[in-house]
Order: C-alpha cells, then sequence, then structure tokens
C-alpha cells in the first residue's frame, strides 16, 4: 500500500517556476514508477511526466518537454515535479501517480496509487 500527498501548488504569474512535492508513505515506495498528471476543468486527466524506479529513466508529454523537470529521491519517499516558464494553458489540478512498470504508467488505467492532487493556477 502506498499513499500520496501532494504540495507546493498555488497561484502563479506566466513565466515563472513553480516545483510541486509528492511524499510517499510505505516501505515499496522505491519499487514503484512514479509518475505527475493533471486534470484542467472541463477535461480529461492527461499525463505530465515520469520517472523510473531508478530514476534513469523519464518521460514527458510533449506539452511540458523542456520545461518541467522530473526527479525522485527514494531515500525521502519523495518526488518532485520542477515547472519552467509557465503558462496559463499550464492551469490545473496536478495528480501524483504510482504505477508499476514504466513503459506503462502513462496510461491511466496502469496507475496503482493517486494522490489527492494539488491545484496549480498560472495567470497571465
Amino acid at each position: 500500500q502506498v499513499q500520496l500527498v501532494e504540495s507546493g501548488g498555488r497561484l502563479v504569474q506566466a513565466g515563472t517556476s513553480l516545483r510541486l512535492s509528492c511524499a510517499a508513505s510505505g516501505r515499496t515506495f522505491s519499487s514503484y514508477s512514479m509518475g505527475w498528471f493533471r486534470q484542467a476543468p472541463g477535461k480529461e486527466r492527461e499525463f505530465v511526466a515520469a520517472i523510473s524506479w531508478t530514476g534513469g529513466i523519464t518521460y514527458y508529454s510533449d506539452s511540458v518537454k523542456g520545461r518541467f523537470t522530473i526527479s525522485r529521491d527514494n531515500a525521502r519517499n519523495a518526488v518532485y515535479l520542477q515547472m519552467n516558464s509557465l503558462k496559463p494553458e499550464d492551469t490545473a489540478v496536478y495528480f501524483c501517480a504510482a504505477g508499476g512498470r514504466i513503459e506503462t504508467i502513462k496510461v491511466k488505467d496502469y496507475i496503482h496509487y493517486w494522490g489527492q492532487g494539488t491545484q496549480v493556477t498560472v495567470s497571465s
């Protein structure tokens, strides 16, 4: 069992940076691939970024590639999402997710655990 708690979301201006954190409980955290998803009002939840259990493999959606960086610290049971050059279209609730294989974590159906989400609002 893994419980995920996100933090760091807030209102920011376009062009600025924000770092989201996800604290995980459970002794098996390091065995999971981890990801971030987001859901804007009226839209489906979409994949943002993922990282393998070793941290050696990362994936990003095309919309955030080059601006966002996912990282993890297995000793601290934590995952981070550094978001730079934020745009109004990045406004959404951001969810931390734990999955099995890094090859499938981009698909919502393969997510084992979800956090409750943290709101990020980017003003223009």
